[in-house]
């Protein structure tokens, strides 16, 4: 018999891709990248609820989905080893990140769930010993696992801290989902950056996406969004796309933009950048 105890809530913040750069392709067919991911308030909440019948169970999983399929539960079942016999969970997502974006909402929520089940079932593992778990995963759930704004290399597990100043972002999502693969076979992607010598926030811009103008081409809806939203500055894509943001170095400039923007997009987003991960101490 299980003895569910109370949901509890815990964040799992989005993420924006500043500057993403593709410096080659290995023998193996992936991508080698160079990245400044930067930490953003818009968030899901993932609801756990501990169970003492060993269960993991996920109500409402994401896109139709299978629950064991979705990376919250998978999640959950890789943190199991590291519990003790009997420890279940009830997991329960209010989703706000939209899926297909390039904001990494789901690697965002399976994180979360590693990192708050760390501290709930006293796993005990430090934040070194967590990276490689995600990483089996989905490549994005090392850098919430990390828990800092860093610059990425390789296919994105190989993190380092890089200060970013405070900075407010309008977001747009176009009513699409790229085909992230197919940006990745593209003939037109630009694969032959030249890494970066010294990477801080200053040396590497201005900043771009090397997948932006294969996306823009192949996509009208997201091309439609990018013109709009650089008439008022300098818009990028993040990640392989949909989404479009401004970065701003203030809050009123940023609403002053968003309260235009969000006239021709109501769903359009504004949003602070984080410096850390709001669970960052729950894997010292």
């Amino acid at each position: 018999m299980n003895t569910a105890a109370a949901e509890q809530a815990f964040p799992a913040p989005a993420k924006l891709n500043l500057d993403l750069r593709i410096t080659g392709r290995r023998a193996d067919g992936y991508h080698e990248l160079e990245s400044i991911f930067c930490l953003i308030g818009w968030q899901d909440t993932v609801w756990l609820a501990l169970r003492t019948d060993g269960m993991i169970t996920l109500s409402n999983p994401t896109g139709g989905l299978h629950p064991e399929q979705d990376l919250a539960y998978r999640a959950a079942a890789a943190m199991r080893p590291y519990g003790r016999t009997g420890q279940g969970v009830s997991i329960r997502l209010d989703k706000q990140i939209p899926t297909g974006g390039g904001l990494g909402g789901g690697s965002s929520d399976a994180a979360s769930v590693m990192l708050a089940l760390n501290r709930l079932w006293q796993c005990g593992l430090k934040r070194e010993e967590l990276v490689p778990i995600g990483a089996k995963l989905g490549a994005d759930v090392p850098f919430f696992l990390f828990g800092r704004n860093a610059f990425a290399r390789g296919i994105g597990e190989k993190l380092s801290v890089i200060d970013v100043p405070q900075q407010w972002y309008v977001i747009v999502k176009p009513p699409v989902h790229i085909a992230t693969a197919a940006i990745f076979s593209h003939p037109n992607l630009t694969r032959n950056s030249a890494p970066a010598i010294m990477p801080t926030f200053r040396n590497l811009q201005p900043f771009r996406n090397d997948m932006q103008a294969v996306v823009l081409a192949e996509y009208e809806a997201v091309a439609e969004v990018y013109e709009t939203l650089n008439a008022f500055g300098a818009a990028r894509m993040t990640g392989s796309g949909s989404c479009i943001f401004l970065s701003f170095e203030n809050e009123d400039a940023a609403q002053a933009a968003y309260r235009e923007i969000s006239v021709l997009y109501p769903s359009a987003k504004i949003t602070p950048g984080l410096e850390r991960h709001p669970l960052y101490g729950y894997a010292d």
